[in-house]
């Protein structure tokens, strides 16, 4: 009997061995994903340690995180086997962030100055009050209801699959739903549908005169060698031909930069050319974060950059849940951490669908939603201007002229201008999205 044991014993400490050996240069990644998730979930949306971990982190090799949350301190720590302790801390306006050894918790920082000011009196979108749910005579309710608790459905493998659909039609929610511990105020994580807001800055920016996108990218290390040719249009378009790996599975550039940099806007600085401005397609949220940086440099102070974001679109058109992390350098991780619930997503796609009008506001250019919708050469007409597109026909049994923004495990808010339709889907990979598309339009008559 001991002799059993001890070889169940020698077997298992072998295989964590060998999954130690051949991971550990991962787990500096790992341990730091899971602190900075679990430090978010906690924080920002009031999760427990157990839904995290079941809901959130059961990805595979960041599963192998051991993770712990310190009220008090407001922060989060993660180990994988007691090797590679990461340290995320809450800091309240600026969400979570991935702290080093060089971190003063004592030192002050500045915050976005938000406007709260709630409108109850005006039901969704333009005010803060509750939808209003009178029938659309062009709606087929039941075959809607069915199309969303499609979304809902487990996987065969009986994964998880969604967290909340809302889909607004003619300004009026007419679907909606939740899966169970989440609600109208939960705020989700839209990952790199991040970026789609990012990039609506550049287009107020350029509305507001403050710079025009065809113009060079204003970077300092570019100015004497052949970057110095690479326009904001580049960037915005990810067509820059700039090194970039972009690979969540491994050690790459976007993994480094979300959980080792302290300052997100300059890895894609460094990067030399390997293709052609306009000619290299190339998907990077070094790109994105280099844009976040761009925008700050466009302001005399942080807090006027702090401040911008929200008072110029986030609060202005009442997305009051969303809230935008930093880096520890104070920059907006404008690629991957921007937190709503799902109706202040519908709300942004809202502002697409209406050109960027909102309410009789125009916040950007009418021009600016064709651009961000126009295809990107040699993207195979996927990709615009930090929106991705069904031009390629990805979605076949959707319209063609549907724009999304797409963040990671099937984060999505569709902009569908043929039929007058916003569609938010916030969950997991495990759904057929085209299917569940295609039966939501199905439900609903052209007016």
């Amino acid at each position: 009997m001991k002799k059993t044991i001890g070889i169940i014993s020698l077997l298992v400490l072998g295989t964590v061995g060998f999954i130690g050996y051949k991971n550990y240069p991962k787990l500096d990644l790992i341990s730091g994903f899971s602190a900075k998730s679990v430090a978010s979930g906690h924080f920002l949306d009031n999760r427990s340690l157990d839904i995290i971990e079941k809901g959130d982190n059961d990805i595979n090799l960041i599963d192998l995180a051991s993770n712990t949350i310190d009220e008090n301190g407001h922060l989060a720590e993660a180990t994988v086997y007691g090797f590679k302790k990461r340290k995320a801390v809450y800091r309240e306006g600026l969400g979570a962030v991935l702290v080093n050894d060089e971190y003063d918790a004592s030192k002050p920082y500045l915050v976005p100055k938000r406007n709260f000011t709630l409108n109850t009196k005006i039901p969704f979108p333009y005010g803060d009050g509750e939808p209003v749910t009178t029938p659309l005579p062009n709606v087929d309710y039941k075959r809607l209801q069915k199309a969303v608790d499609f979304a809902f459905a487990p996987s065969n493998e009986g994964k998880k699959c969604t967290r909340a659909v809302v889909v607004v039609h003619n300004d009026q929610i007419i679907a909606e739903k939740y899966a169970p511990g989440f609600s109208k105020n939960s705020r989700l994580l839209g990952w790199s549908m991040t970026k789609s807001i990012t990039g609506t800055m550049l287009g107020i920016l350029q509305k507001q005169g403050k710079l025009n996108i065809n113009q060079p990218a204003p970077i300092t290390a570019w100015k004497n060698d052949e970057r110095k040719n690479i326009t904001f249009h580049n960037l915005l378009q990810m067509n820059s031909g700039l090194e970039w790996e972009e690979n969540y599975n491994t050690i790459s550039d976007a993994t480094k930069m979300l959980f080792q940099e302290s300052d997100m806007t300059q890895s894609q600085i460094h990067k030399p050319l390997v293709g052609k401005p306009n000619a290299t397609w190339n998907y990077s949220s070094g790109t994105t974060n280099l844009l976040s940086g761009i925008i700050r440099n466009q302001f005399k102070t942080h807090q006027e950059y702090l401040d911008f974001w929200y008072s110029a679109l986030i609060d202005k058109i009442g997305m009051h849940s969303m809230l935008i992390e930093t880096d520890l350098a104070g920059n907006y991780i404008g690629s991957s951490y921007a937190w709503a619930n799902a109706r202040d997503w519908a709300k942004f796609g809202l502002l697409y669908l209406h050109n960027g009008n909102w309410n009789g506001e125009q916040l950007f250019e009418s021009t600016w939603s064709k651009y961000v919708a126009t295809p990107t050469p040699t993207s195979n007409k996927e990709y615009g201007a930090q929106f991705w597109l069904n031009a390629c026909g990805k979605l076949p049994d959707c319209p063609k002229d549907i724009y999304y923004a797409d963040g990671f495990q099937g984060q999505r808010v569709f902009i569908i201008p043929s039929h007058n339709m916003v569609v938010v889907r916030l969950g997991y990979d495990h759904i057929d999205l085209n299917t569940f598309l295609k039966e939501i339009l199905a439900s609903v008559k052209k007016n």
